[in-house]
């Protein structure tokens, strides 16, 4: 069984985000926050796109459901919404710009802002931005509140002039946001939301579980999930690549990669510890991965934050 494959653009930075929906440029490489308000949604692409970006979205004057991946985030009952990298999203939904343009905010950033502090990663990880969790927050005024100065901060720095202070500051502010909605997070879902057995839903689930246990296992392969997931790696690669715009071994790359730029910049492991915990039962291997994925080899990437 074929799943028919989408197309998809594929924005790799924040200004490739702004010049594909024709938001003003980004002040700051990392993280740009734009007012909804200034921009008809009727404006924005009609083709999906691959973000390997977050994006915390506040909307008002908006009641629907916009694709994301394979099913929906739901807005009907909320105004907050959260999207993790590498899973495409439409502003539109399939009949069209909503009667009422939406108002409010959104922040864009990139991943390096939360692994590439000067003072270390964020701690643990943020359940509202899992694929499987399509359910926008409902908030009090207060709480919207509250939110509203947070972003206001982060606006502020990301438009002052670059300088030695400015990575900090920018994680600093962002982390009082990512705080407040870890805990409005929590009040709306004390256990976290799914959708059933949805075959992407749960491979990611095989895919963190792994991550959490990688020294104690070889390194994973396509078979590996497929089998566990019961379809064939074909299949699944045509899922996958269907739904996110990468086969399983792209994807796989991914979060391994993502886990190993955690690693260097949180831990004075040396390169081949590093490897050997992902998994990896060559090192040489390893640092030629992340070579050609990343652009610089572990040692680079670890000197350059």
């Amino acid at each position: 069984m074929k799943a028919q494959t989408a197309s998809f653009a594929v924005l790799n930075t924040v200004a490739d985000f702004t010049r594909h929906y024709g938001f003003a440029p980004p002040a700051h490489s990392l993280v740009t926050v734009i007012d909804l308000a200034q921009y008809p949604v009727s404006d924005f692409p009609a083709k999906p796109a691959l973000r390997h970006l977050y994006l915390i979205v506040l909307k008002r004057h908006f009641d629907g459901q916009l694709p994301y991946g394979q099913q929906a985030y739901d807005y009907r009952q909320g105004v907050l919404g959260f999207y993790a990298p590498g899973q495409p999203v439409q502003f539109c939904p399939p009949g069209g710009a909503p009667a009422q343009a939406p108002q409010g905010w959104m922040v864009v950033f990139h991943p390096d802002l939360l692994t590439r502090r000067p003072t270390g990663p964020f701690p643990g990880n943020y359940p509202f931005f899992a694929y499987r969790v399509q359910q926008a927050l409902a908030l009090a005024e207060s709480e919207e509140q509250l939110l509203n100065y947070a972003v206001a901060g982060l606006r502020q720095e990301s438009e002052q002039p670059n300088d030695a202070f400015s990575q900090e500051l920018l994680s600093t502010q962002l982390d009082v946001l990512l705080q407040y909605a870890h805990r409005f997070y929590h009040r709306q879902f004390p256990v976290e939301p799914t959708n059933g057995p949805d075959l992407l839903s749960r491979f990611e689930a095989l895919l963190a579980t792994y991550l959490d246990t990688a020294a104690e296992q070889p390194l994973p392969t396509v078979q590996h999930f497929a089998e566990a997931l019961h379809v064939s790696p074909a299949y699944l690669g045509d899922v996958l690549r269907t739904h996110t715009g990468q086969n399983a071994q792209q994807y796989i790359h991914y979060a391994l990669l993502e886990k190993a730029k955690r690693l260097l910049l949180s831990t004075s492991w040396s390169v081949r510890q590093t490897a050997f915990s992902l998994g990896f039962e060559n090192p040489s291997y390893f640092s030629r991965l992340f070579k050609q994925k990343i652009g610089l080899t572990p040692a680079e990437f670890r000197q350059s934050a």
